[in-house]
């Protein structure tokens, strides 16, 4: 008796074709963790890096030397900060498309869907939402993926989860994984995970509107020392000469440059409310 293979959509699938389902799925999966600059970015966080560097040079030290010092150091921390900025974009990004998502899933369980079929249905409106690059359309169809292989729904959203570091995200996992074994309604799990999330940011919002003069005021605080000396400069040359040129005035410039990046550190770390 001739065995003939089953695959595609109408049989049962190979191990070929599994692992090459798994392969093609892991390509897709995005650690929220880390954060790959592109070389657009990287240029930008560089470019501001360096002018950073040569505004701080020309205002405390006015020596090249110390320019060409500080770049390392002021690169460094461009780099890090615009990575943090990023990461933070996606994850709010992820966290408005994974409310969407959690409406349009629970529209689907409440038409009668299974939840494995919920999930692809669910996935073709979501693209049609963010396009097929969207960070909540990839990651759908990374656990339709996952549950050809046979894990279970559970442990794809519990995967999501930890990948996502949203606490939003691990909350829904566990209360689906409590509700899926007791025979809870998942429909309404997603509709109060929605207006959970959906909740926290209209706060979030509201924290943004209130605090924004006050970022607007600490930007403008943060430019009057450089204006000052800048128009000093220009108006009386000459002014600050014996700040640049001894070792006494080079120790009180370093005294105030650390004075002015503790400010604005603290100043930023105080409008920066986390809901």
């Amino acid at each position: 008796m001739r065995k003939g293979k089953q695959g595609g959509s109408g049989g049962i699938l190979s191990k070929q074709e599994l692992c090459s389902q798994w392969k093609n799925s892991k390509q897709q999966v995005i650690q929220y963790e880390k954060y790959r600059m592109t070389t657009a970015e990287l240029i930008q966080a560089v470019g501001k890096g360096v002018a950073a560097c040569g505004l701080f040079a020309t205002v405390f030290y006015r020596s090249m030397k110390a320019f060409w010092m500080m770049i390392p150091v002021g690169v460094t921390v461009a780099l890090v900060s615009e990575r943090k900025r990023l990461k933070n974009r996606r994850w709010n990004l992820l966290a408005v498309q994974f409310k969407e998502s959690m409406v349009i899933l629970a529209s689907a369980l409440s038409s009668g869907y299974a939840m494995e079929n919920a999930l692809a249905v669910s996935r073709e409106e979501l693209s049609m939402l963010y396009g097929e690059d969207g960070l909540i359309t990839r990651e759908f169809s990374y656990m339709i993926a996952q549950l050809k292989t046979n894990r279970t729904v559970e442990e794809v959203l519990n995967d999501f989860a930890e990948r996502s570091g949203l606490e939003d995200v691990k909350n829904f996992s566990e209360v689906f994984s409590v509700a899926k074994r007791s025979g809870g309604d998942l429909s309404g799990i997603m509709r109060h995970t929605a207006e959970v999330i959906r909740d926290k940011m209209q706060v979030r919002e509201e924290i943004r509107t209130m605090t924004a003069s006050r970022q607007f005021e600490q930007k403008i605080m943060g430019m009057i020392p450089f204006l000052i000396a800048f128009y000093v400069e220009g108006s009386s040359p000459g002014f600050f000469s014996q700040m640049y040129e001894t070792g006494l005035g080079r120790i009180l410039m370093t005294g105030c440059m650390a004075g002015y990046l503790i400010s604005v550190v603290l100043s930023r770390r105080i409008l920066d409310i986390r809901v």
